[in-house]
């Protein structure tokens, strides 16, 4: 390879490592650049500030982070949302080094995880593996959000939408608050949805992480979250000075009686639905099980039908080939026939033509021969004759002496 060649090939790589980390050179002071003067108005017309705390929601299945902020009755609102640009893996949490799984479940962002000086723009690490990771032996390391659209095991962002999601964050903590929830989920956690997923591996996981779901959509306000016994536990309170281990057996918890009764309510709703959403879905599944097994049947018809149309045909074909082979060599029979006749009545039809004095005659032969019909040459005509008797005017006499 040359050493131009050489050139363009390190320039191509590099055009194509810019491409793929989306860098944004037009801005100055990245960590510090301020939101969009359309999301602080936003906010200010549902009494929040840009310093107001901060809530992430993040959906697999949808590719969707949102962002929600504390309103001054302290339930939180939606602000805006982004369009995940990737995310790695499938469906499910993730559970150990390398296998590029995007995790799921709760996860608390402190100010030291942001890091303005990213190798993909902006990104905050979301400090996985949390307590419940680690009490079922999961490991993996810096899984972030970031920029620059590429992920392996994180969820990534556009530069553009990073330095409005690091924005938010950064104003939180300037606002005082010392931890935003990140919810991570694979989709939005439905009666429907669940249905739909309801055998799958992860099901049990995911039924799990619904309960911290279903608490923020009564509350609108972020769940306490704590984990014992390997699972996790929503806004429960130790009593008696117990206190949560991960791997240890709960205490003695107490939750609010108002969030007990609006669960219960919330949960007989759910139920219901889910049970109706898996009736549908059964319902749906042997709909289509009995048109599979229609369309099969109707096939083995059709392909009965033709075989027994094409034996039809050939009992037809066996039953009419003698009678067919009598009228053939009744054919060809009377076409001999015809032949032989049409010879003969050509014979005896035939001219007999007398020999003329200059005309010599072979001598018979021995054996019979086929009459040969013969000539009379009169060379006593001459052409004036034939001149002065046209053969016309002999037709015409004949038709007079008639």
């Amino acid at each position: 390879m040359t050493v131009s060649n050489v050139k363009w090939v390190v320039l191509a790589a590099s055009l194509a490592l810019a491409g793929c980390n989306d860098t944004l050179t037009s801005v100055a002071n990245k960590a510090e650049h301020p939101l969009p003067d359309k999301l602080v108005k936003k906010m200010k017309a549902q009494g929040m500030t840009s310093r107001s705390p901060i809530l992430m929601r993040i959906f697999k299945e949808e590719n969707t982070l949102e962002i929600w902020k504390q309103k001054p009755n302290g339930r939180y609102e939606i602000v805006t949302n982004y369009g995940i640009c990737k995310w790695s893996g499938h469906l499910g949490p993730k559970f150990k080094e390398g296998d590029r799984q995007a995790p799921e479940g709760y996860y608390s962002i402190r100010k030291h995880q942001m890091n303005p000086n990213s190798s993909y723009y902006l990104s905050f690490n979301m400090g996985f593996p949390n307590s419940f990771d680690r009490a079922h032996g999961r490991t993996g390391s810096n899984l972030m959000v970031h920029g620059a659209c590429s992920s392996a095991g994180c969820y990534s962002m556009t530069d553009e939408q990073v330095l409005e999601i690091f924005g938010f964050a950064r104003d939180a903590f300037k606002g005082g608050q010392e931890a935003f929830q990140v919810q991570a989920f694979p989709f939005r956690l439905t009666p429907e949805n669940m249905a739909r997923y309801k055998d799958h591996k992860s099901f049990d996981f995911w039924n799990q992480i619904r309960e911290g779901y279903d608490h923020f959509e009564i509350t609108k306000r972020p769940p306490k979250v704590d984990v014992c016994e390997k699972r996790y536990v929503f806004n429960q309170t130790a009593t008696d000075g117990g206190r949560f281990h991960a791997t240890s057996a709960c205490p003695e918890m107490s939750q609010p009686q108002s969030l007990q009764f609006a669960y219960a309510a919330y949960q007989k709703d759910y139920d219901e639905r889910f049970a109706a959403a898996v009736a549908k879905l059964e319902a749906e599944k042997t709909r289509e099980k009995e048109q599979e097994v229609a369309k099969i049947a109707a096939e083995a018809r059709a392909q009965e039908r033709a075989i027994l149309a094409e034996k039809r045909s050939e009992n037809v074909r066996q039953t009419l080939a003698p009678v067919t082979s009598l009228f053939s060599r009744q054919t060809r029979t009377d076409t001999q026939t015809g032949n032989t006749l049409s010879a003969n009545l050509y014979k005896s039809n035939a001219p007999t033509v007398q020999p003329s004095a200059n005309t010599q005659v072979a001598a018979p032969s021995a054996q019979p021969s086929v009459p040969v019909p013969t000539l009379v040459v009169d060379d006593t005509n001459t052409v004036a004759e034939n001149n002065a008797n046209p053969r016309w005017k002999f037709w015409k006499r004949n038709a007079n002496n008639q």
